[in-house]
């Protein structure tokens, strides 16, 4: 088999965002996902959890609005063909994992498919409280959060992807994808500590 050699991206050292037009978006942080009992469990889930609350952390005491995506499928959910049976409404492996618990007046946008813009209100909230600025994290780096940061873009969202708070399957799946953000999205690349909220 061929080697290919992943092309390089840029990861910026620091990254300032003003509170009221930035909000902190974590994808898909479910038991199925992100739980070692999970249908699904993407193991590099569990290297992220600390960056995720710092930044959870730092999101809640600046008042800062915070939005959990959660996969929520129907018992016969066609997407099942691909991945088989996983985060059905209401389960136990639709929740999300207990490390990242969202408060009461956070919000949770819940979606068939792979891009939480889809088929959801989550984009009238958005603009609803006048963001403009996302950071986003979660999993699964080249599936949902891929997908979710593309369609932010293409709304007129700017992205702000940490890299240590993102996973993925396979390290080319989140290599290829911090690749696509940086070239294809334009978004910026930072590690956790790099974030500023003013």
């Amino acid at each position: 088999m061929k080697q290919v050699e992943m092309p390089e991206y840029k990861v910026y050292d620091r990254v300032v965002l003003k509170k009221q037009e930035t909000a902190l978006v974590i994808v898909d942080m479910q038991n199925d996902f992100a739980h070692p009992d999970g249908r699904l469990f993407v193991a590099g889930s569990r290297k992220t959890i600390p960056f995720i609350q710092e930044l959870l952390k730092k999101a809640r005491q600046k008042d800062m609005k915070v939005f959990f995506t959660q996969d929520w499928h129907t018992k016969y959910d066609p997407e099942f063909k691909i991945w088989g049976e996983h985060a059905v409404a209401g389960t136990w492996g639709s929740e999300i994992i207990e490390d990242l618990k969202p408060l009461e007046n956070e919000f949770s946008i819940r979606k068939l498919r792979y891009d939480a813009f889809f088929g959801t209100p989550f984009d009238l909230y958005l603009r609803a409280f006048n963001i403009k600025n996302l950071i986003i994290t979660g999993t699964v780096a080249n599936i949902c959060v891929l997908h979710t940061a593309g369609s932010a873009v293409l709304l007129g969202y700017e992205i702000v992807v940490p890299v240590d708070a993102v996973s993925a399957l396979t390290v080319f799946d989140c290599e290829s994808a911090f690749r696509q953000i940086d070239f294809l999205y334009k978004g910026k690349l930072v590690k956790t500590e790099g974030i500023e909220i003013e």
